[in-house]
């Protein structure tokens, strides 16, 4: 019988864990383990199993770490540092033994060195530019090669980052505008290509990533991520974005965006997640093509989550509203989705990390 802990950050006080039994289709709440405030976003290190990041998103933003021990129970938090601004949205553990953490409100962040659970407050902030007469609100970090990226909601561009010195220190060299008013929220890499999810034009996109960090690259397509048939009132946001790796089982890497309708004109199935496939690549005619839209029974979908490989569950829930979390499983080799289970113990959460 395969069972996972998952643990779930939200709007509160704890970060939530579920135990999910894959057999039985059993989704049950274990325990809430007192964070700060706003534990928003949990993260795991990429190679200590048994260390948690999270951010506390509150206008003073912070960063702790905790660890997990055998039996997947959550510690008190290990190591508090600031995030160095405003509403910290994201955060993600990287390789290079740093934790980076972006202030959506204040235009900012950090890479914070780390030693396993023990966060150092040696890094400075890394400011972004804002647009003119606007607000740089970054959302995100993905590394690749030896670059970080930022997608920049507020100055509609993805920032190129590189090191510039020690552990956490880094410098903006190179930016990758996207259109103007889109409002790029989150961005995944596949192969040669750039994928990212806009939150205000509520599009996905796919583009070349140049090899100097100062070139352009004009979109390759763009698509819209709404469903077809959506209700009158209804005001769309685009939020995750997410592209497990091929397998035996899911060969083709699919690509799937959660929607989010912020409007008064709700729809009574929920909002989606949309499944694309990159097709023709390399060709004239390559493009974004949508598989399928799924309904979910949730309210502004924000965090959703793979489990490992071969990654066949995916968990996700809303921001607002009762519909609690969902375990979903792909089907059809992964162009579809099928709710298997749901639990309402708690009406929202807004990040989910898997323990291996």
């Amino acid at each position: 019988m395969v069972n996972f802990t998952i643990l779930a950050g939200g709007y509160d006080v704890f970060i939530a864990a579920y135990s999910f039994f894959a057999e039985g289709s059993s989704l049950t709440l274990l325990n809430k383990y007192p964070t700060g405030p706003n534990p928003s976003w949990v993260t795991g290190h990429p190679l200590l199993k048994n260390t948690i990041y999270a951010v506390n998103e509150n206008a003073q933003g912070a960063l702790q770490s905790f660890l997990v021990d055998e039996n997947g129970v959550l510690s008190h938090p290990f190591s508090t540092v600031p995030s160095g601004g405003d509403s910290p949205a994201f955060t993600v553990a990287l390789a290079t033994g740093e934790v980076a953490v972006m202030n959506y409100g204040s235009g900012n962040g950090r890479i914070i060195p780390a030693v396993g659970p023990l966060l150092i407050d040696s890094a400075p902030n890394i400011t972004f530019t804002p647009p003119p007469n606007g607000v740089s609100h970054p959302h995100m970090t993905l590394a690749f090669g030896n670059e970080l990226f930022i997608p920049d909601l507020g100055a509609d561009t993805i920032w190129r980052l590189g090191r510039d010195g020690l552990l956490g220190h880094y410098k903006v060299h190179g930016a990758l505008p996207q259109p103007q008013g889109s409002g790029p929220r989150h961005i995944a890499i596949y192969g040669d290509r750039l994928f990212t999810l806009h939150e205000l034009a509520s599009t996905l996109t796919v583009q070349t990533i140049p090899s100097d960090p100062n070139t352009a690259s004009p979109l390759i397509a763009s698509v819209s991520i709404v469903p077809s048939d959506v209700p009158a009132g209804s005001k769309w946001a685009a939020a995750e974005i997410l592209i497990p790796e091929p397998c035996d089982e899911f060969p083709t890497p699919y690509i799937y965006v959660s929607n989010r309708n912020t409007g008064t004109g709700l729809d009574p199935r929920g909002d989606t997640i949309a499944i694309f496939e990159h097709v023709n690549v390399g060709q004239p005619n390559e493009g974004l093509q949508l598989v399928k839209q799924v309904y979910t029974g949730l309210q502004q979908i924000r965090g959703m989550e793979f489990s490992p490989a071969p990654s066949e569950y995916l968990i996700a829930s809303g921001v607002v509203g009762s519909g609690g979390v969902v375990m979903l499983c792909r089907t059809e080799q992964g162009r579809n989705l099928e709710i298997v289970t749901r639990n309402l113990d708690i009406p929202t959460r807004t990040s989910f990390h898997w323990l291996p």
